[in-house]
Order: C-alpha cells, then sequence, then structure tokens
C-alpha cells in the first residue's frame, strides 16, 4: 500500500511540475520504475546483439549513465550470450569514466572471473593495475562510489594481490609485486606515517625470488635491504633485523658487484656492524660493572665479531685484557 501511494505520489508530482521533472518515468513489467533520460528514447532492445550496440554507441558518445544501463540490461537478461562479456566490460568502463575506480576494479575482476577467455584479458588486468597504481598515489576511496573519505593502502595491497593472482606471469606482475612493498612503506593511520617495514620485506623479498632473473630483481634485493635497515633503526634497535639487513646487502653486492647502487649498500652494511658493535659493548659494560667478568668478556668477544674494526673493537680488547689479568689476579 505504502509503495502504491509513493508511486501515484512521484506521477502527480511529474505531471504537475513537468518543467523541473528530471526525466520521464517509466514502468516496466520485472524491471520496476525508472527515469528515462531525456532525449534517450527507448533504450532497450528485444535481441542482446542489439541491446550491446546500444551500450557501445552511448559509451563511444561518452553517455556514461545510458551506456551503463544498456551494459547491465544486456548482462542481467542475456548473462550466457556471446556479448555479456563486452557488455560487462562497457559497465567497468563506466565506472572508470565516472571516477568510481573501486566499483571498476570490482567490475574487471567479476568481467574475469565469469568470463576468463575473453579475449582482451591483458588489457582488462592492466586496467586494474592502473587503478591500484592511483590508490597508491594517494586517491581515496569512495562511500558509495561517491563521497570520498579515506586513504588505504591495505586495500590497495588487495588491489595489487588481486592483479598477480588474475596473471602472475603477465607484464604488470612483477611491479605490482614491488608497489605491494611501497604501499606497505607508505601505510598511515589517521594521517600519521605507520610504515610497516617488516611487510615491505617480506613483499620484497617475494619479488626478488619470483622475479630476480629481471633487473627489477635486482631493486627488489636492494629495497629488502632498506627495509630491513629501516626496521632495525626504528624505536629500539633490533639486532637481529639489523644482522637480515647486512646479510640482504651482502646478497646484493655479491649478486650484482656492478650496480651502482652497492657502495651506498656497504656503507649501511657498515653503519650497522658498527651499531651492532655498539649494542654488544653496553652489554659488556654492564655485566662488566656488576662483577660478572665471564658474561661481560662473551660480549666484548661479539663486538670483535661484528665489528673488528671499528673503535669499540679497539675498547673491547683492552677490558678484555684487563679482566683478564683481575682473574689471575695480576695488576
Amino acid at each position: 500500500m505504502k509503495h502504491r501511494l509513493l508511486r501515484l505520489l512521484v506521477i502527480i508530482f511529474c505531471l504537475a511540475f513537468p518543467q523541473i521533472c528530471p526525466a520521464p518515468l517509466i514502468y516496466t513489467p520485472g524491471e520496476g520504475w525508472r527515469y528515462e533520460s531525456v532525449g534517450g528514447g527507448n533504450w532497450q532492445r528485444t535481441r542482446a546483439k542489439d541491446q550491446l550496440e546500444v551500450a557501445q554507441t552511448a559509451f563511444d558518445q561518452k553517455d556514461y549513465s545510458l551506456a551503463f544501463k544498456a551494459a547491465r540490461r544486456t548482462v542481467k537478461q542475456w548473462p550466457f550470450s556471446d556479448y555479456a562479456p563486452q557488455a560487462q566490460y562497457l559497465m567497468a568502463r563506466c565506472y572508470e569514466a565516472r571516477g568510481q575506480k573501486e566499483r571498476a576494479f570490482k567490475a574487471y575482476q567479476k568481467l574475469i572471473e565469469r568470463y576468463p577467455k575473453i579475449e582482451n584479458y591483458d588489457e582488462i588486468v592492466k586496467r586494474q593495475f592502473g587503478i591500484a597504481n592511483g590508490f597508491l598515489a594517494g586517491d581515496w576511496f569512495k562511500v558509495g562510489g561517491y563521497v570520498p573519505l579515506y586513504r588505504s593502502m591495505d586495500k590497495t595491497v588487495e588491489m595489487y594481490e588481486q592483479i598477480i593472482k588474475n596473471g602472475r606471469y603477465s607484464e604488470v606482475a612483477p611491479v605490482a609485486q614491488m608497489n605491494i612493498g611501497t604501499a606497505y612503506e607508505n601505510k598511515k593511520v589517521f594521517w600519521i606515517d605507520a610504515p610497516d617495514y617488516a611487510l615491505a620485506a617480506k613483499a620484497y623479498e617475494k619479488a626478488a625470488d619470483h622475479y630476480g632473473e629481471q633487473k627489477l630483481g635486482t631493486d627488489a634485493v636492494y629495497k629488502m635491504g632498506l627495509a630491513y635497515n629501516h626496521q632495525a633503526n626504528r624505536a629500539e634497535y633490533d639486532q637481529s633485523v639489523a644482522a637480515q639487513a647486512i646479510s640482504t646487502f651482502a646478497d646484493f653486492a655479491t649478486l650484482h658487484p656492478d650496480d651502482t647502487r652497492v657502495p651506498e649498500a656497504q656503507k649501511i652494511a657498515d653503519s650497522l656492524r658498527t651499531e651492532q658493535a655498539r649494542g654488544s659493548f653496553d652489554i659488556a659494560r654492564f655485566y662488566e660493572k656488576n662483577r660478572r667478568w665471564e658474561g661481560a668478556k662473551i660480549y666484548y668477544n661479539e663486538v670483535l665479531l661484528k665489528d673488528p674494526g671499528s673503535k669499540y673493537a679497539d675498547e673491547a680488547r683492552k677490558r678484555i685484557d684487563a679482566i683478564n689479568k683481575r682473574l689471575q689476579g695480576r695488576p
């Protein structure tokens, strides 16, 4: 009863105020009420081929509203026809043209899943890649497809992961894997930088493992080392992660000795070794002050192993000698 009353009121409004009514109101059995775009005419057809032609013509004329309606009807009325894949493609293109990027991505994904043998499969994956790149660069996700509300690197990562799943050996898959690492490094929480270097390093490691034969694989190893370095140098110095960074940079220098970034990688690794030595030296001093001589010697020896050429190593040798003399009862 309420629905009938509402329909009656809408009809009365449209008849009473035709000058402000946005479009004719049309009822179709099985589909309900709809507004027909002004000048659009009767856009519905009885054959899938003809309906798709309406959608394609409208799209070519940049009438994305009509193109979307006609394409959607093609998919709904004839989902198993030869024309349905192209219609689903046009729906995605319409979303993209109207700036509804997330909806476009999902529409392309539905196209891939429903019609995996579509001829322009590679193009579709590249279009998804372009959308994900936009979100990586700072595009906002929209509520309802219209209202920009937030950025999300986590959702961007999900897009890249889906792209790789769609075509691990596609042209864009290697860069998509690298961009996952970049997304984790670009994470924010309430507009405050909150990078996840651990997950970034894993993403770069996966890129190096899967695409190591490409130049991109070289970049992946270097960026993995940088991510470990950033992680090690956060609020509290992490010795184990520092060791991973040093090992990664060593691999980088060994595998790619002619790369122009090798000197910088070695410089960072040397700095990490010095920091490791400093950490062990501080622990050794703590043990020594508390007269725990054997524990002190163990950590002073770690200083010698981690960075034998550092200033900490020189002092560690002196302290070991002094402890040994003390233990032997010599002045």
